[in-house]
Parts: structure tokens; sequence; C-alpha cells
């Protein structure tokens, strides 16, 4: 027979009161200090190391037709 035992109350610690806004994740963020990132796009480099084709195992293959096929069939179908 099990023994029945009183519960002792939990303590807990106090966060401190609760903001007077619950709602504030709909203000604006605070900017952050120091200089904004550069925005001068034309002076990016874009690199493309990838090769001219790229291997596929047949497991990737099955994967999206799972996930996708009907998808793929919408939108390869010659009947519409």
């Amino acid at each position: 027979m099990a023994h029945h035992q009183k519960s002792r109350p939990r303590r807990t610690r106090s966060l401190g009161p609760l903001p007077d806004d619950l709602y504030d994740h709909l203000r604006p963020p605070v900017r952050r200090k120091g200089r904004p990132a550069k925005k001068k796009q034309s002076e990016w480099t874009v690199t493309d190391d990838w090769p001219d084709e790229v291997p596929i195992t047949e497991a990737e293959i099955e994967v999206f037709e799972a996930w996708f096929g009907d998808l793929f069939d919408e939108l390869f179908s010659t009947r519409h």
C-alpha cells in the first residue's frame, strides 16, 4: 500500500511585476547604435562556384516526389 504524503508548496521566484503593455511586441524594434550596414549593392561580388551538373541521389528525388508530387503533376501536366 502506498504511503500518502502531504505535498509541500513549491517556492517560486517572482520575476517582478508584469509590464503595463502585454502587447509590446507590436512596437517597432529599438534601433541599434552604431553605423548602419552599407547598402551599395553595385559593389557586391557574386561568385557561382557550383558545378555545371549538381549530383542528386535517388533518395533525394524520392523525398521531393513524396512531398511535392501533386504539385509537380499539376505544374508539368500536359492536360489543362
